[in-house]
């Protein structure tokens, strides 16, 4: 008679080599769930700043209303981490915030008022700001078994494919009416967004099914840090602080390179595809980086936003800002992958939906406080604009030094 094993065995390679596989296919799974959800959010980011100018609203009301929203969007993440560690409930709080997107962003086609346009865009941030601790944490279970670089890596770079897909996905509808006025032109291209909007949800709710537990991914035998290191995760946030408020956002590089007269305004969208682009593939090489050399990889992202800088806010020629644009895009990708990847190794598993909250909150503000100083500075002086966001990258590199984490998780298993 065959013998039952042991509830408390430990796991037999085989099992172990399925649970890899596991992971893999959840990975992959929440990554295409990322995609979906750029393709449509950035897409209509890319043209909801004209669509309010054109029912009424004033330069200015459109940007406050996007500050408006990444603030707010920022400030909520800290208050809904800590509600997801509380109640456990991140898959709730993850569709909850896909769901969102499906109210605020093909509804802005219906708008005729302005005011009810700005308060969609603003329910977007809102909706991202509610799920992204939460899917954090679903993802740094997976990240403790293939490694938190590699899985944040990937899933930045499908996220990227996504963001690059949006835009030109709408750009696309409204090109083939182009014979139209452009209001109805920009209402048809948030009409197209209910594909994307609609194909996010229903993917997230079959992850939600096929890995209604995603912490059963994590190893048994987990090596994360059993207790926050709590001066190192507040050394870490200055580090983040810094280079969030290091970052120029791509408005203010657009305006720098209509202003220079070194690339026509129509090529400005292509430029921002081919960084983005960048961004993806970096993302993927910090991630595999992170995870055998630590946070001195997101020193060197740093170094690189210093250089990328420098360049694109000088006078040296077209060769030097392009140059610029690629390292400002190989330190975004390396922001986006390693910074999320780090807080699983400094967090245990119970604290990491907090973690994740105040992470995004550090981040959004510093990184809309630094637009609003560089802007200004800019204004004065590109050069000058150039050196102070310079500045402040190398002080984040600095810091991240400084920090030291070297990634301590399971990895068992390379593949599918």
């Amino acid at each position: 008679m065959s013998r039952e094993p042991s509830p408390h065995a430990p796991p037999t390679e085989a099992t172990e080599r399925e649970h890899t596989r596991d992971a893999w296919r959840f990975l992959v799974l929440m990554a295409f769930v990322a995609m979906l959800g750029d393709v449509s959010y950035e897409g209509a980011r890319s043209i909801s700043g004209r669509y309010v100018s054109l029912l009424g609203a004033s330069a200015l009301a459109v940007s406050i209303t996007a500050g408006l929203g990444e603030l707010a969007g920022s400030a909520l993440r800290v208050w809904t981490g800590h509600l997801a560690d509380r109640t456990r409930a991140y898959w709730p709080l993850t569709l909850l915030g896909y769901a969102m997107n499906l109210l605020a962003i093909p509804t802005l086609a219906l708008c005729n008022a302005w005011q009810a346009a700005a308060a969609l865009v603003v329910l977007e941030r809102i909706g991202k700001a509610i799920r992204s601790p939460a899917r954090s944490v679903l993802l740094s279970h997976a990240a403790e078994r293939l490694g938190p670089g590699k899985t944040f890596g990937l899933d930045e770079l499908l996220d990227q494919i996504g963001a690059v897909s949006g835009p030109l996905l709408l750009a696309g509808a409204m090109w083939l009416r182009a014979d139209e006025p452009d209001l109805a032109r920009y209402r048809l291209a948030f009409v197209v967004t209910l594909l994307p909007v609609i194909a996010n949800l229903a993917l997230a709710l079959f992850a939600r099914t096929r890995f209604p537990d995603p912490s059963r991914l994590a190893p048994s035998t987990s090596t994360t840090s059993p207790v926050t290191d709590v001066k190192r995760l507040r050394l870490y946030l200055v580090g983040i602080a810094l280079l969030g408020a290091a970052f120029a956002d791509w408005a203010l590089m657009a305006v720098h390179v209509g202003r220079s007269g070194l690339l026509d305004e129509a090529w400005v969208p292509g430029l921002y595809a081919i960084a983005m682009g960048v961004d993806g593939a970096a993302a993927l090489a910090f991630g595999h980086a992170y995870d055998r050399a630590g946070l001195r990889v997101l020193a060197v992202a740093a170094v690189a936003l210093a250089l990328g800088v420098l360049l694109v806010f000088s006078v040296m020629g077209l060769p030097a800002l392009v140059a610029g644009v690629v390292l400002w895009a190989i330190a975004l990708g390396g922001l986006e992958s390693v910074a999320k990847a780090a807080i699983t190794t400094l967090v245990p598993k119970p604290e990491r939906g907090a973690a994740y909250g105040r992470f995004y909150g550090v981040l959004g503000v510093s990184w809309w406080v630094g637009s609003v100083v560089l802007g200004l500075t800019y204004e004065h002086s590109p050069i000058l604009c150039g050196v102070v966001s310079a500045a402040l990258a190398v002080l984040a590199a600095i810091v991240f030094v400084r920090v030291g984490v070297s990634p301590a998780v399971s990895t068992t298993g390379t593949g599918p």
